[in-house]
């Protein structure tokens, strides 16, 4: 009675499930700098729709901090502010946005 040799099915398991736990970790901290990111541009668009609607000001200086892109689109009273952005850099990923609006003092 021959007994079965089960020498190398350790490292052959490890070499299969070590690649896919790393995965699992770049995609969890992936997912984590993308909601960081939105976070992000939801308060600087907060802060650059309150700026343009009291100030008049430019939000592109904002929008570039947390390098993003802005745009401005009035309304009634309301000055809305959209950044969007690419979560990555040059990645071919779609981007994030997020859009505020403030209430205009009327000048």
């Amino acid at each position: 009675m021959r007994i079965r040799d089960d020498r190398g099915s350790v490292a052959a398991e490890f070499a299969v499930t070590v690649p896919a736990v790393i995965a699992v970790v770049v995609l969890v901290i992936g997912a984590f700098s993308v909601v960081g990111q939105k976070i992000q541009l939801e308060q600087t668009a907060a802060a650059a729709a309150r700026v343009v609607a009291r100030e008049g000001g430019d939000p592109g200086a904002l929008a570039r901090r947390v390098g993003a892109q802005a745009a401005v689109a009035n309304a009634d009273d309301l000055v809305c502010v959209t950044l969007t952005a690419s979560p990555f850099g040059d990645l071919p990923l779609p981007p994030i946005s997020a859009r505020s609006c403030a209430l205009s003092d009327g000048r």
